[in-house]
């Protein structure tokens, strides 16, 4: 049996999950974000990293909302945010209780954090965050980012998502 490394690590604060093979291990180190460039309209983050907080589920939050509330960096930021996407998708609990934390972003002009903020505001549907994804799309309308994609897409979804989501539960009563 293979026994997890104990480090001074990042990691040291979440519940080490036990691999099933020895391919699973998690490194004490991670690869570096890529942003979008040149050709490229997509990040690139460390599959083993990633796999590793969305295993931990609601364990991983805490340290996810401590890199949230303290960096400035903003591929830490992507990254972290691309990780609680993630999250979300896997029916993560609490994540909407991030919410506070999370309209930290709603004014930002990057178009990485308002793509992934968008996908998570999509996927937890807190009713404060329609108002700034609407102001996050009026304001890219009048100056548009600077980006090889288009963050509109996003935003629109989520917002044309909790304008369905609300008729249909009109619908519903």
């Amino acid at each position: 049996m293979i026994q997890p490394v104990q480090s001074n690590s990042i990691y040291n604060n979440i519940t080490p999950y036990k691999p099933v093979k020895q391919e699973s291990i998690v490194p004490l180190y991670s690869m570096p974000v890529q942003m979008p460039a040149g050709q490229r309209n997509y990040i690139l983050v460390d599959p083993i990293k990633v796999d590793y907080f969305v295993k931990q589920k609601e364990n991983a939050l805490p340290y996810i909302s401590n890199i949230l509330a303290t960096s400035t960096c903003e591929a830490e930021i992507t990254e972290n945010l691309y990780i609680l996407d993630r999250l979300a998708e896997n029916k993560t609990k609490n994540i909407d209780k991030m919410y506070p934390l999370l309209s930290r972003f709603n004014n930002t002009n990057s178009p990485n954090i308002q793509t992934f903020l968008a996908g998570i505001y999509r996927k937890i549907q807190v009713p404060d965050a329609f108002g700034p994804l609407v102001a996050m799309l009026v304001r890219n309308s009048i100056n548009p980012p600077q980006s090889n994609f288009d963050p509109n897409e996003e935003i629109g979804g989520a917002i044309l998502s909790y304008i369905s989501d609300r008729f249909r539960s009109n619908r519903e009563k």
